[in-house]
């Protein structure tokens, strides 16, 4: 694991590829992740794109710019620098229309092998998350953007993303398995279809292998401490506390690299007013126990909580100036 890393050392850092930025709900992790792409799509010369997974769709509302089209457009006013909001939902119908069954009579030696029904309505375990990584996997592979950072979904969605590798790999390997039996009964099965279908069916096996591949491939990115790294994002409060420490451990176990932890909305002292002050006191309280159990291991960036919304270029730019301290 890659220790005492700032968010700027890595970015400099030639061989870092994918910065991914999550933790609880609604302790601005959209904000930080939006705030680094802009730092870095104008403070280097690498095109930098900016993804979200989350299905709450904040990342327009962050850039007040909508970016939920389903395809990656330019971000207006920063060089260098394009988003996409992923529509887990709208990726999941798609899936479904592609596997409608066509209700064709099938011969009985392929009955043999299961219900073939069944199998072409079969979902991928997670559903819209599932589709949502299967995105995310295009983007991993992809060479168009050298600097990709991952606005993930809050952390029990974002946990069960990174299971998905393992599951998703599962699942296209059983189905990777039904195809190479079909090949027994292929030509029994080609009867069935036209000339241009029977080669569309072909060439799924080729898909399938190749999504495998794919998935395989990923799993070696995610966990490259020198390409990939996981920063998250706390407020300092205790249920955040605890929600971040099953975070990381779930995060060791996936051998996913961390370096920095934000802890982000700080209360500041504020005169004559009580509740401001019993705030700022608890706030210190929970920084200190925040301070000894992580700063030995990560790079702990405190970020003041702002009395504007964040929210649009500007704000976002002056933003990332405290992130990058």
């Amino acid at each position: 694991m890659e220790q005492k890393m700032t968010i700027r050392d890595m970015i400099n850092k030639p061989s870092m590829r994918f910065l991914l930025f999550g933790g609880k709900g609604g302790v601005g992790k959209t904000t930080c992740a939006t705030s680094t792409a802009i730092w870095t799509a104008e403070n280097t010369d690498r095109e930098v794109l900016i993804l979200s997974t989350d299905p709450a769709h904040s990342l327009s509302d962050s850039l007040a710019q909508d970016v939920s089209g389903g395809e990656v457009v330019p971000v207006n006013g920063v060089r260098n620098l394009s988003a996409l909001e992923i529509n887990p939902k709208k990726e999941f119908m798609k899936y479904q229309a592609s596997m409608q069954d066509s209700n064709m009579e099938l011969p009985q030696e392929l009955k043999m092998f299961g219900d073939f029904d069944d199998l072409q309505s079969m979902s991928p375990p997670g559903s819209d998350e599932a589709l949502a990584f299967s995105k995310v996997l295009e983007f991993i592979q992809t060479t168009e953007y050298d600097f990709i950072i991952f606005d993930t979904a809050p952390t029990g969605h974002t946990l069960r993303l990174l299971s998905l590798p393992e599951v998703l790999n599962s699942f296209f390997g059983k189905l990777i398995t039904f195809r190479l039996k079909m090949g027994q009964v292929w030509g029994k099965l080609k009867g069935l279809f036209t000339r241009k279908d029977a080669e569309e069916k072909g060439d799924q096996l080729e898909d399938l292998n190749r999504m495998k591949e794919t998935i395989e491939k990923a799993i070696q990115e995610l966990s490259n401490v020198d390409r990939t790294s996981f920063v998250i994002v706390m407020i300092p409060e205790l249920m955040a506390v605890y929600e971040t420490e099953r975070l990381i451990q779930s995060l060791y176990e996936y051998e996913i690299p961390i370096s920095n932890i934000i802890i982000n909305m700080i209360t500041p002292e504020t005169e004559n007013c009580r509740f401001c002050h019993s705030r700022h006191n608890m706030h210190l309280r929970n920084l200190n126990e925040i301070r000894q159990i992580y700063s030995n291991d990560f790079n702990l960036i405190e970020i003041p909580l702002s009395s504007v919304e964040v929210r649009g270029i500007d704000a976002l730019h002056e933003f990332g100036k405290l992130l990058m301290q």
